[in-house]
Order: structure tokens, then sequence, then C-alpha cells
């Protein structure tokens, strides 16, 4: 954490605005505006773009790579976007990195040294900094990850989605069953943390398919896992060509066996959709939950950076062209918009709710720069409703609030 000064060079002035720092903080100080007294934690994001193939249920911002991929000019861009970046987050140091996509592990090894040494070179990075990357199953080569490992990387997440073939060419992945069971080992040999991102309630899965899946992750021993609910995104594939998936009652079923075998095999359930051994929670996503920040560079990569009395949110050109253009021009961000203080109460708790445990009310007040006063009404209509429990240490979301987790944070819309 890192006390504010309320100075012109720590009210936040980006590069490319006009107003001087006096107006600037007039701004700033005007009704209405927040008072952070000291700044979040700091993560930093990078996506990659690109994937071998766009799977049908992704909504996510990915381009199937045709021919050759422009990775050195993409990779400067990136170094024009962190560098152009700097005066928002100046002197603050990076506790995590996360390098999503796309497929990062598309990326030479080659191209993941050059692009952290370009981190490290323009960043303070905290020295227990976790550092992760995602992968595909499908790009799995052991010396090439053996170098990412080399390169900085400390933790790898692996996008495995079922082990079962069938399952796998339903939601039109790139690797088999073989390819998965491969990457896990070479995954498990390879880094000492690493998590594996599984799906349930697919086309067609029954309940004991869902089980022999998440067994089959379970004997590895990961000390991370994510499972994930398959949804209907807008604008994908199965969205406008809906497959046949498990009713409502089986996919209770799936959620009931997922909490049972993963708390029998010693794993704490600490976010919606995250599980992970003594010790080994995410700290890229936790940060995202409990509010922090997050400077996120690369195609399509979106921000959330607090400053004294103002927290701000930033999206980048989507399109890697665009994108690369844009951070040649000086520029690559093509939205940026500030966080109402009628909004500011929602975001908190859209993320803080997914975590089971619940949150300290203290930390309303200290990622928000408000009073939990703010949103008492709905607080006392969720805990009125056996949504959500609290006193004066805890806020937490009940096990029906669990169930019911949308609704919940529904209800802190507007307060």
């Amino acid at each position: 954490m890192i006390p504010i000064k309320v100075a012109g060079s720590d009210l936040g002035k980006l590069a490319g605005e006009s107003r001087s720092p006096a107006a600037t903080a007039l701004q700033y100080l005007q009704p209405g505006a927040l008072n952070l007294t000291a700044l979040p934690p700091l993560s930093l994001y990078i996506h990659f773009p690109w994937c071998v193939r766009k799977c049908p249920y992704c909504d996510f911002n990915s381009h199937e790579a045709k021919g050759a991929l422009p990775e050195k000019e993409y990779l400067d861009a990136v170094r024009l976007d962190l560098e152009q970046s700097l005066p928002m987050i100046w002197g603050r140091k990076i506790h995590t990195i996360f390098i999503g996509g796309g497929t990062p592990s598309l990326m030479s090894a080659a191209g993941l040294d050059r692009l952290m040494s370009d981190v490290r070179t323009l960043l303070p990075l905290a020295l227990d900094a976790e550092i992760t990357m995602e992968a595909n199953p499908g790009t799995f080569e052991a010396e090439r990850f053996k170098s990412y490992r080399d390169s900085g990387i400390n933790r790898l997440s692996i996008g495995i989605q079922s082990f079962n073939g069938n399952h796998l060419k339903a939601l039109g992945r790139i690797h088999d069953e073989a390819e998965a069971l491969r990457a896990v080992e070479i995954a498990r040999s390879t880094f000492d943390n690493f998590n594996l991102d599984l799906m349930f309630a697919l086309p067609g899965q029954t309940l004991d398919e869902a089980r022999r899946d998440l067994q089959t992750a379970l004997s590895f021993a990961p000390p991370h896992l994510s499972m994930y609910h398959l949804t209907m995104e807008p604008n994908t594939v199965f969205a406008k060509y809906p497959p046949t998936l498990p009713d409502d009652d089986t996919s209770a079923d799936m959620q009931d066996m997922i909490l049972e075998a993963t708390a029998s095999a010693g794993y704490q359930h600490y976010e919606v959709s995250a599980y992970a051994q003594s010790g080994r929670q995410a700290k890229h996503n936790l940060n995202y939950w409990q509010f922090g920040d997050y400077l996120g560079i690369g195609a399509g990569a979106h921000s959330k950076i607090s400053f004294p009395h103002r927290v701000l949110r930033q999206a980048r050109y989507k399109q890697p062209g665009s994108f690369i253009e844009a951070a040649k021009r000086g520029n690559p961000v093509q939205e940026e918009h500030e966080i109402a203080r009628g909004d500011m109460g929602f975001e908190f708790m859209l993320n803080a709710l997914r975590l089971t445990e619940g949150f300290d009310p203290n930390l309303f007040g200290e990622r928000t720069g408000m009073s939990i006063s703010a949103i008492t009404k709905a607080l006392n209509e969720a805990e009125g409703k056996g949504l959500l429990y609290r006193d004066h240490k805890l806020i937490k979301p009940t096990e029906l609030g669990q169930r019911f987790l949308n609704d919940l944070q529904e209800m802190f819309l507007g307060s």
C-alpha cells in the first residue's frame, strides 16, 4: 500500500492531458469526488491476442493466427504501450503479472524473454511477484516451457477444459485427451505452481463424466483448480448455434459434486470458480476480486487505475493491427472513463462478493474512498433475504447468496 500525497504529480495526470496540475486538483476536489487515503496493490495484465483456432464458446479478444505472427512488431507495440502508461503508475510496485490471451504459449521463447526483459526494465517488480502465463495443451513443448520458466514465469495456467476427447471436440479445442494429459505432466515437472482450467455442464456431459474429469485433474494434485460452468456468451458460435446442454438439475448436481470432491481432496473453495491448496490462491485474481488496481497492456486489454480522488477505467484497441498502429501514434487507449461515484458501490461488490470467505468492511472504504454507509440499504436488504452475512469484521455471501450470486450482486446496482 502506498500513501497518497495530494500533489500535482500524484493526481494521476495522464500523458497527453492539457490541464495544469492545479486545474486538475481543483476538478478532483469538487463535491462528489472520492477520497482514497492509500492506493491499492497494482497488478499488470499483458494480452497476447492470437490463437490457433477460435473456440465456439469463447468471447475473449482472440484472433486466429493466419500465417506467421507479427511477434516482434506486436512486442514493440506492447513496450510502447507500457512506456506511454508509466505516468499513471509512476513509482508504484507491480505485485503480480498475468500474460493472457488468446494463446500466449504461441509466443517464441525469445519473444517471451524479450517481453519479460522489457517489463523488468520499465517497472519495479515485487521480489515475490507472481508471474502467470496461460497455455494451451495443443502448444506444449517441454524445452520451450523450460525457457519460459527461465525467463521468469513462475506459474502456469493450463486451459485443459476436459480430459474427455468427445467433449474436447464439441468445445472446438485443438488438443485431444492424450495432449491434455501430457501437458499436465510437463507443467508439473517444470513448474512448482500451476493451475488447471476445467469446464463443466458441457454439451452432452453426464454427471459421471464431469466426475471423471475432476478426478483426473485431482490425480495430478494441482496447486490450483478453476472450475467454470459453460455459458452461452453473446457473439459466439455457441450463442448462434446453441448445443444441447445438461439441464439445471444436472448442472446443480455437478456443482455439488465439485464442492464435495475438492473439499475432500483438501482444496479451499475461496472464490466462485476457484479452488486452491493451502497458500496457493491466485494472487493476481485475488487482487481483482478485492478491487485492486491493474494496468492492462496489449490489444483489447482493460485497466483499472486509482488516483487520490478518482478511479479510471481504460480499454485498448481490440484488433491487433489497430492496436499496433495506435501504439505507434502514441495512444493505444480506445476508451477511457472515470467510475462514477454512484457506480462505485456496485463495482466493488460485483467483485468482492465472488470471495466465498467475504471481506473486511474496512476494505470498502480503502478501495472506493467512500463510507460503507453508502451501501447500507442494499446490505440490509440482502441480509434480510438471507443472501448475506455481516458483522463489524466481515461481510460475506451466505451459501444461498453464493447460489444466487447474480441476484445478490444486482441488489447493489445504483447503491
